[in-house]
């Protein structure tokens, strides 16, 4: 099993404040996370004046602001980013941003480099966004809540047409043309290549008969690909059993402090708990094996201890026959196994043993 991918969701928590942004860089690193992940956006091009705020938002921010007014509060400036990617760089963790308007995704490609793409559960029927992302020509990050099999599929389709297909390209993009990209061989290599679906419910946090972990299995049945986990559940069991079903990406919320003001940080962890969990998903990764059921190495001396072998229950002279009431099994392990038992019944045997004796290879 290759090493799971984890990412610690900063998201919005760092409140507008650039001192809170690194912190949480500092915060992520320490808990032994692969990366830490912001998001980038212009809140004019996200959304309009008159967006509603979602339940657990009114819950979470309970002033009267719109959401418009709530998140413009929240953008990240790009003129952070390349401070913050430079404390990445330092503190040796990488630097993730999901871009959620085409400027952001320009400018997370074009001016910061990234080389992964996030694409938030939220965006997966924006397809003229999917297939701009897709034409990055970037690792890609979809992350599926809210959406069944069909969505999921139809937004690969339009992702495998990004991938075959740039703007100079003369096949126009339609359904029809991103149905063919995604039954192709191509595309469908390129998906493989390129893509991690990550399966998550979208609701904070997430109540856990909801959470569907099974849907893991299912997704990667279906679509031959590499299936992450985007857990938004209360604390640190959900995320490690995703492991257990072979997530190979887990992405976790994290804030410094669950009493802060701001949408996100009530279903987020505090940094102790992003490290348990850290700690937790390595340990279980561990656990996981290359899924091959031999004897591990530690087990070998215990074969000789707790297995058995045939042994003379009394004393049985050469030439005598080998019957129920005289040929036993018992331990140690270091003799014939007692799966030939059945083989030396009714034979005669060629030695002289003495009660509970080992039985000797007589072919």
């Amino acid at each position: 099993m290759k090493k799971v991918f984890v990412i610690a969701e900063a998201g919005v928590n760092h409140n507008g404040d650039f001192t809170l942004a690194k912190e949480l860089i500092d915060v992520a690193a320490l808990s032994g996370a692969d990366a830490i992940k912001f998001q980038t956006f212009d809140t004019k091009m996200v959304m309009t004046r008159s967006a509603v705020k979602a339940k657990y938002q009114l819950n979470t921010a309970k002033d009267s602001q719109s959401q418009f007014d709530m998140v413009k509060k929240l953008e990240l400036p790009f003129k952070w980013h390349y401070d913050l990617l430079d404390h990445c760089k330092a503190q040796n963790i990488k630097f993730l941003s999901t871009a959620f308007d085409i400027s952001s995704l320009d400018f997370l490609v074009d001016e910061i480099l990234l080389d992964i793409l996030k694409i938030p559960s939220g965006e997966i029927t924006n397809g003229s966004f999917l297939l701009a992302c897709a034409r990055k020509n970037r690792n890609i990050i979809l992350s599926t809540g809210m959406s069944n099999i069909a969505d999921i599929e139809a937004a690969l389709s339009i992702i495998a047409f990004g991938f075959m297909h740039d703007k100079k390209s003369i096949i126009e993009p339609s359904q029809e043309s991103f149905l063919k990209a995604f039954n192709s061989t191509e595309g469908r290599s390129l998906l493989k290549e390129r893509v991690t679906l990550l399966h998550c419910t979208t609701q904070y946090p997430a109540p856990i008969s909801e959470v569907n972990l099974n849907a893991i299995t299912e997704m990667r049945s279906f679509f031959n690909l590499d299936i992450g986990y985007s857990d938004h559940t209360n604390g640190i069991l959900i995320p490690v059993a995703a492991v257990a079903l072979g997530a190979s990406i887990i992405e976790k919320h994290f804030t410094l402090d669950k009493t802060m003001s701001g949408p996100d940080h009530q279903a987020s962890l505090e940094p102790n708990e992003l490290k348990d969990m850290v700690k937790s998903i390595r340990l279980v990764e561990q656990s996981m094996g290359d899924g091959k059921k031999i004897p591990a190495p530690s087990e070998i001396e215990n074969m000789v201890v707790a297995r058995r072998s045939l042994v003379a229950l009394n004393e049985i002279n050469k030439g005598e026959i080998f019957t129920s009431d005289n040929l036993g099994i018992k331990r140690p392990g270091s003799g014939l196994s007692p799966m030939l038992y059945w083989k030396y019944l009714g034979k005669k045997s060629q030695n002289t043993y003495m009660a509970d004796e080992l039985i000797k290879n007589e072919e």
